[in-house]
């Protein structure tokens, strides 16, 4: 089989790689530092104002020092701030603690111990395609969804079996859409007539170029192209779906590839320095092949989504749209942090829906990969230096105008580019719409 080399411009396509630079700074403050520099108890209990990646990097240490009384946590947006479920007991202490720390403390009844066995209840009793359920911090229970497909005799089921949790244990709601993979004949990435996005570049174990997608668009062929009909570019490593995720590790036929650490939008791109957990309210970004830029909020964690083929487990549940040829597309921040994988979900990107994404993190464990594609570190030079500043990057004019996702040359060549997608959700502050407009260079429609 014959293999070409595929140029640095090339290998960024609509996605990119990742370097770390390393984790937050640790955010559990002094016991007796306030926000405006006082030293009283009070104003140390105050809650602090936190960027959302500050707010899971808290969240995460705030779960170890709390135990069996962490109840979840979620990032209040509006406010700025990490709101921490607590189950009251008989140690105040650990509240006290997650208070000067910073956290907006919130006392609730389901502990995270009854909210898991809950939703183990659903895997028993209810895994019927075309459900899904996550726990959903912001009320304290677990979020059931049932799409179009889910009627009759498994309406009665999935019911029966929600009812049977108990009060104010889990809701359950109706989708409009079906549940499904995000995958189709298409542009950008191809392999055996399916149609994907790139996700993130990474060093594989061996220390090889390779990427990220989804699992089910590895499981659909094991050779991928950056154009439709040309030759394979990257081979199919590892991939998971279903079952405990929806990832893949393609890696790049020539070793000599280099793949950037950023994704692309076309007329600029983002440079991105970690991979990062999700928080439920934190607001991120998906690009994709089809539908070019898009945003939106995470609505739960640790989600299961009952898709046709088969039940995949540990997914981000968002209210970001995405559409078929989506699949493998990354999921990122406005201050460049990793966050998911497009998996599938319902709806599109004119009436809304559920979405759901494998986290990044978890998938880089699995396959053994790093976040970092220039392991020669060109890319982190460049991560470490002036222009890593994703979010001034980010936060200035309107990412989505123009070629949001680069037509022709500069996403992959022919029909390689999601071309022009309209007005698209600036990552400055956030558009109206995502806009898919017309791929001039291939001929297709979004």
């Amino acid at each position: 089989m014959s293999h070409k080399r595929i140029p640095k411009r090339r290998a960024a396509m609509a996605a990119g790689g990742v370097v770390a630079l390393g984790a937050a700074a640790i955010l559990l403050p002094n016991a007796n530092a306030s926000q405006d520099g006082g030293s009283s108890d009070d104003a140390a209990a105050a809650p602090r104002t936190l960027k959302a990646g500050d707010a899971s990097d808290l969240a995460s240490q705030l779960a170890g020092l709390l135990g069996d009384a962490f109840a979840g946590s979620y990032y209040d947006a509006g406010e700025q701030q990490l709101v921490v479920n607590v189950v009251p007991g008989d140690n105040n202490q650990v509240i006290v603690q997650a208070k000067k720390a910073g956290a907006d403390v919130r006392e609730v009844d389901n502990s995270m111990g009854e909210l898991r066995t809950g939703a183990q209840t659903l895997k028993s009793e209810a895994t019927i395609p075309g459900t899904s359920w996550a726990i959903d911090p912001r009320t304290n229970k677990i979020l059931v969804t049932a799409d179009s497909t889910v009627t009759g005799a498994g309406w009665d089921r999935l019911e029966s079996t929600v009812e049977g949790l108990g009060s104010g244990m889990a809701t359950i709601k109706k989708s409009q859409g079906t549940f499904k993979t995000f995958v189709s004949g298409g542009d950008a990435i191809f392999g055996g007539g399916a149609r994907c996005s790139l996700g993130f570049n990474v060093t594989a174990g061996d220390g090889s170029p390779a990427f990220l997608t989804a699992g089910h668009c590895g499981v659909a062929d094991d050779q991928w192209s950056d154009a439709q009909d040309g030759q394979p570019i990257a081979t199919v490593d590892q991939a998971v779906f279903p079952g405990e995720g929806d990832f893949a590790l393609v890696k790049y036929d020539d070793p000599a590839t280099e793949a950037p650490s950023e994704v692309n939008l076309g007329d600029q791109t983002v440079q991105i320095s970690q991979a990062s957990e999700a928080t439920v309210g934190q607001q991120v970004f998906r690009m994709g092949s089809t539908t070019g830029l898009a945003d939106g909020q995470v609505l739960g964690l640790d989600a299961t989504v009952n898709y046709p083929e088969g039940t995949v487990t540990g997914l981000i549940q968002t209210d970001v749209c995405a559409e078929p040829g989506d699949s493998g597309g990354s999921l990122f921040t406005q201050d460049g942090l990793a966050i998911g994988l497009t998996s599938g979900g319902s709806g599109d990107c004119a009436v809304g829906g559920e979405t759901f994404f494998q986290p990044v993190t978890t998938a880089l464990e699995a396959v053994g990969a790093t976040l970092g594609g220039d392991a020669a570190g060109g890319a982190g030079d460049q991560a470490g230096g002036e222009d890593a500043g994703a979010g001034d990057q980010a936060g200035g004019e309107e990412a989505g105008g123009g070629d949001a996702v680069g037509g022709g040359d500069e996403a992959g060549g022919d029909g390689a580019g999601a071309g022009d997608a309209g007005d698209g959700a600036g990552l400055g502050e956030a558009g109206d719409g995502t806009g898919t407009g017309s791929r001039d260079d291939s001929g297709l429609t979004g």
